[in-house]
């Protein structure tokens, strides 16, 4: 585990975080137009979360996890630019690609998130530990969009699932985003919490009823909470810089995920809404025979 102790002196804020209780058993996050609801027991814990403008170097995607970069968009309707094939995607391609290296970007489809009134196209902020894949449903994602959108392909020696994430409200937000440092977790961390797509909530025992095949849904990664884990934000966002947030990197000799999530930043009493776009797709290193 890395050495801390110098990273730990920068300043930043205390926050609550949110992590999952080591007795909780049926994790499934349901997810409706302008609601999510998750099943598993959580917990908040205080956590220092450091200012990532002030650490002695960058943050990169291979040692961290995550980076910050620049991009001006040329987009103003962000309801369409949440589709897959929007102008705003072939941005999205064109930002992936020179910050990885992928020889291919393949996108999925974006999300709009708000921390006041949500609605069909509006979701929550997601305010607890997580990982949007665990390792297995990354790599079935990987094959699937592939398969979908390239099937005369030449094939791919690796993938990194991801999301191109950026505020479009202006700063300072009030729950802005905070990702974890990849050093700081270990390797065997995370539990599957199933996400299940439905039209409203259920509620009550039809939260836990059996899901037939449920075991071959997408899940994402949830964790316990380890004081190890280092913290790190990007205060006063602007629309204007974006952060590339790995889920999975199926070369593991490298930084492969970030543990992210929304936190309320109460140190801020001139903090507006948090309006933001966070956009997923895969990108893939073509086989070098091919």
């Amino acid at each position: 585990m890395t050495d801390f102790a110098e990273l730990d002196r920068i300043p930043g804020v205390d926050a609550t975080m949110d992590y999952l209780v080591p007795t909780s058993r049926i994790n499934r996050r349901f997810w409706a137009p302008g609601k999510e609801y998750n099943t598993g027991v959580y917990s908040s814990h205080g956590v220092h979360i450091r200012n990532a403008r002030m650490a002695p170097e960058p943050f990169s995607l291979d040692k961290h996890g995550f980076c910050l970069a620049q991009h001006k968009t040329k987009v103003t309707d962000w309801e369409a630019a949440a589709a897959g094939d929007s102008d705003y995607a072939a941005e999205v391609i064109e930002v992936v690609k020179k910050l990885t290296g992928a020889d291919v970007v393949l996108t999925m489809a974006g999300q709009l998130r708000t921390s006041g009134a949500t609605g069909e196209r509006l979701q929550p902020p997601a305010a607890e530990a997580h990982v949007d894949f665990t390792p297995q449903s990354a790599e079935r994602v990987a094959e699937r969009v592939y398969a979908a959108k390239m099937p005369d392909g030449p094939g791919y020696e690796r993938s990194i699932c991801f999301s191109l994430w950026r505020p479009l409200s202006a700063p300072p937000q009030d729950w802005p985003l905070a990702l974890c440092d990849f050093r700081s977790v270990n390797e065997d961390e995370g539990t599957p919490n199933t996400k299940v797509d439905v039209d409203e909530i259920p509620e009550g025992d039809a939260l836990f009823a059996d899901i037939p095949g449920e075991e071959n849904m997408v899940a994402a990664s949830i964790f316990y909470h380890n004081p190890e884990h280092r913290w790190w934000y990007f205060p006063n966002m602007t629309d204007e810089e974006v952060l590339l947030i790995k889920f999975h990197d199926s070369d593991h000799s490298r930084a492969w995920r970030a543990l992210h999530t929304a936190f309320h930043d109460t140190s801020r009493p001139d903090a507006i809404e948090r309006h933001s776009m966070e956009f997923r797709g895969v990108a893939y290193f073509n086989k070098k025979d091919a």
